[in-house]
């Protein structure tokens, strides 16, 4: 693969840069509104720090649009992404996380109704023990919530897998899309081509 930047990844691909909801306004303004808002029916919060960061795609697996879901962009502490898991239906490393005290994961903050909690533990393939849930504190915006869901590797490798093209894109498409930093778009971007040239070498 010739490696490309963060960015040409993302204006190669057939999604806008504007897949956020409300791009112009801050990620606070944003977070506020989204807080204050009652919850129409019972939800939870969920933390993507993957191919499900963007809202596009996440519309593919619940057949409705859920921008409006968002909350915006968050921080995990004290944890880092890891490929330690072999997909037989993507044929390559995927992504994982894994605690680590010196570093963080950056991904989006949603907050979906829960009648859809079923059908994100299929996609998160839970009921074949590919993933498993894990209850996590975040940060978003100047706000901190806790009992955040999201997703750990049931049965890590013993060392990590490269993705291949067409993963490396997705997930970096998401990053640059969804208004992750520059700096980390930069580190993903940089730890995944590495792992595809040892694979190589």
């Amino acid at each position: 693969m010739t490696p490309r930047s963060p960015l040409q990844v993302a204006r190669s691909s057939d999604l806008s840069l504007s897949v956020m909801p409300d791009p112009t306004r801050s990620s606070a303004a944003r977070s506020a509104n989204q807080r204050d808002r009652p919850a129409a029916e019972p939800s939870f919060y969920y933390f993507a720090y993957g191919s499900c960061m963007c809202p596009v795609d996440l519309q593919r697996t619940f057949e409705e649009s859920t921008r409006d879901y968002v909350i915006g962009m968050a921080h995990l502490d004290r944890y880092r992404l890891a490929f330690n898991r072999r997909s037989d239906r993507r044929n390559c490393g995927v992504l994982d996380i894994v605690a680590d005290r010196s570093t963080h994961v950056e991904g989006v903050l949603y907050r979906l109704p829960w009648r859809l909690s079923d059908r994100l533990d299929e996609r998160e393939e839970i009921p074949t023990r590919g993933y498993q849930r894990e209850s996590v504190t975040v940060t978003c915006g100047s706000r901190i919530y806790s009992d955040v869901r999201t997703y750990s590797v049931v049965n890590k490798l013993p060392r990590e897998l490269a993705p291949n093209d067409w993963y490396f894109n997705v997930v970096l498409r998401d990053a640059v899309t969804c208004g992750l930093s520059e700096q980390y778009c930069w580190r993903l971007f940089e730890h995944m081509h590495a792992l595809q040239q040892q694979q190589i070498a």
